[in-house]
């Protein structure tokens, strides 16, 4: 297939990238970054500047793709003016998701984010109703990021009922590669006293990779919402145990399937996608937290 990636020059979009090209399929890329014009090396995809909340560029970079994965977005609202986060976000989606039905493209890949429940970055704090979660929680954002991603998953709904579009929206967990694990991940492996709002989840960048192009080389009509993070939890911990000494009876703990399991759940995307991940914080953590040395 002829797939556009946007947003391919961040830390999910070079994984996809990859994957996808991996996978035999004919990629083209687009981002914000000024294109290179030295001589490319064997393989590389073609790549388009563009900004997309524009909707001249979007419509230009989605002509003639089979497929839309949309990657591109403010990727938290800390960084930037409310304002912008939800321009930004609302806007690049509405365009890329408006060309591809103009154009007819067959599939739809949405990236969203685990964030869209709303207790990652509230005004008002607030926590889970359950654990896992999973995709029948129920959705009360605040934020401006949060909001724009669930806007953007709403978005895919309205594309499935006016037009013969298909679209999958992936929610990833916490993100990690090879160059961050210690970082973000260290200080949970070693203390399960830091918390975060995903309750010590995340997901390794290659098996998000893997997802996604399952997601884009699916039949599964209409439009499908599947979370994305490892079957473990950040540390190894006893699921069931931390729950309860940090947060009490306040988060009803539901079925698990392993001791250590996540506190998000993908069992719908293993389900549906045949999605299987393959890595862990393991394979590049010590029981200290600290980056394993490779040769």
């Amino acid at each position: 297939m002829k797939i556009l990636i946007t947003g391919a020059h961040g830390k999910v979009g070079k994984g996809v990238t990859k994957a996808a090209i991996d996978a035999g399929h004919e990629v083209w890329t687009t981002d914000l970054s000024r294109p290179g014009f030295e001589r490319k090396e064997e393989g590389t995809p073609r790549y388009t500047q563009a900004d997309l909340t524009d909707a001249g560029q979007a419509y230009a970079v989605v002509h003639g793709a089979d497929v839309v994965i949309h990657i591109a977005a403010i990727p938290e609202p800390t960084g930037n003016p409310p304002h912008v986060v939800f321009q930004t976000n609302m806007m690049a989606t509405f365009n890329v998701l408006e060309a591809a039905v103009r154009y007819g493209v067959q599939r739809f890949v949405y990236i969203s984010s685990e964030t869209v429940p709303g207790f990652f970055f509230p005004e008002r704090d607030f926590l889970p109703d359950y654990a896992p979660v999973d995709e029948q929680h129920p959705i009360a954002p605040q934020d401006p990021y949060a909001i724009s991603k669930h806007f953007g998953e709403q978005l895919m709904d309205a594309a499935i009922r006016r037009s013969d579009i298909r679209c999958i929206t992936i929610r990833p967990s916490w993100v990690q590669t090879e160059a961050n694990y210690e970082q973000n991940l260290g200080p949970q492996v070693r203390d399960a006293s830091v918390l975060s709002p995903n309750l010590w989840s995340y997901i390794d960048a290659y098996d998000l990779a893997d997802a996604i192009v399952l997601a884009a080389e699916s039949d599964l009509p209409g439009h499908e919402v599947f979370y994305i993070a490892s079957p473990d939890n950040v540390g190894g911990h006893d699921f069931a145990a931390v729950l309860k000494e940090y947060y009490g009876d306040t988060i009803e703990l539901r079925d698990i399937d392993r001791v250590d399991a996540s506190g998000i759940s993908s069992a719908k995307a293993q389900r549906m996608l045949g999605w299987t991940p393959k890595r862990s914080w393991r394979d590049y953590l010590d029981a200290d937290g600290r980056l394993i040395a490779t040769s």
